[in-house]
């Protein structure tokens, strides 16, 4: 039996997943980088995310096969998107800086409300552009350097990861009402495995050097970063909103240099600390006084 504190409680932990998983997502940073050293992106992504698809199915093998109603096409558009969002980002990375990418990448942080309130016809709350814009101000403190602010090939490119990953986004949160959860994350999973081997072999030219440091990458995102972290965010999008979600991811750079900080030594500055505490700002505006489950749910 249902309580009334059952939805709030609901909505509490679903959010402490998603700050989970940009720790996770933040921590790995520089295992990915490592590892990427050692192999071409896109076939470092496939050999991920197969792992990841692999260990999933293990898991859920029982609960795969409940009669319950299958979107193929949504898990097939969520998955597409997930995948169109990291090939953007990859392509433009080659073409423009690290922190320019992190930042424009990150703009999904405000694209998410924007896309939410497009798709339902109705206005953000005051208190989400708030956040919204905190965050994003807080995430161009955390990334940016001596970067000029002239657009150039890989930065426009970014700017469409940004975009694939708003719509991906809006994606799982309209589809977690129409599924389960546990297939919607294999799909998503399963597909961009299956697009990361059609890319490796037609928009790269594949090369690997099987090293201790990528079988470390390449199991530690498979299983953390990939498989349990989109498990949980799949879960989570089905009590919380999409609004809600990118502005916790947006402590991903947070939780970054904080691994920094405690494996590198690597020094906080002011503006780093007053960007972190920007992102803090943006979430706790919009976490003071959440928007009731009936009235505000993205897709």
């Amino acid at each position: 039996m249902k309580t009334a504190k059952s939805g709030p409680a609901r909505h509490v932990r679903a959010d402490l997943a998603l700050a989970g998983i940009a720790f996770i997502w933040g921590a790995t940073f520089v295992v990915v980088k490592e590892a990427l050293l050692d192999s071409s992106t896109f076939l470092f992504l496939a050999l991920r995310f197969s792992l990841a698809g692999i260990i999933l199915a293990a898991v859920l093998r029982g609960r795969l096969t409940r009669k319950q109603p299958v979107n193929w096409v949504g898990g097939v558009q969520c998955a597409f998107l997930l995948f169109l969002g990291y090939a953007l980002q990859t392509a433009g990375l080659r073409l423009t800086t690290a922190s320019k990418s992190a930042f424009i990448t990150g703009l999904y942080i405000v694209l998410v409300p924007l896309g939410a309130s497009l798709v339902n016809r109705s206005m953000p709350r005051l208190a989400e552009i708030a956040g919204a814009a905190a965050a994003t101000a807080g995430t161009a403190l955390m990334t940016s350097g001596d970067w000029d602010l002239h657009l150039n090939a890989g930065d426009i490119l970014t700017v469409g990861c940004a975009v694939a990953f708003t719509a991906h986004m809006l994606s799982v949160a309209h589809y977690t009402r129409k599924m389960d959860y546990e297939r919607l994350s294999l799909f998503q999973v399963a597909g961009v495995a299956a697009f990361s081997w059609l890319a490796a072999a037609t928009m790269e030219t594949p090369h690997i050097a099987w090293s201790p440091r990528l079988l470390f990458g390449v199991i530690v995102t498979a299983v953390l970063a990939t498989a349990l972290s989109f498990l949980l965010y799949t879960w989570a999008q089905q009590h919380t909103s999409a609004t809600r979600a990118a502005l916790i991811f947006a402590l991903e750079p947070v939780f970054a240099g904080l691994t920094a900080w405690v494996a590198a030594g690597e020094a906080w500055t002011v503006r780093s600390l007053t960007g972190a505490g920007l992102i803090l700002s943006g979430i706790v505006l919009v976490e003071v006084k959440p928007a009731p489950p009936s009235r505000h749910q993205e897709g």
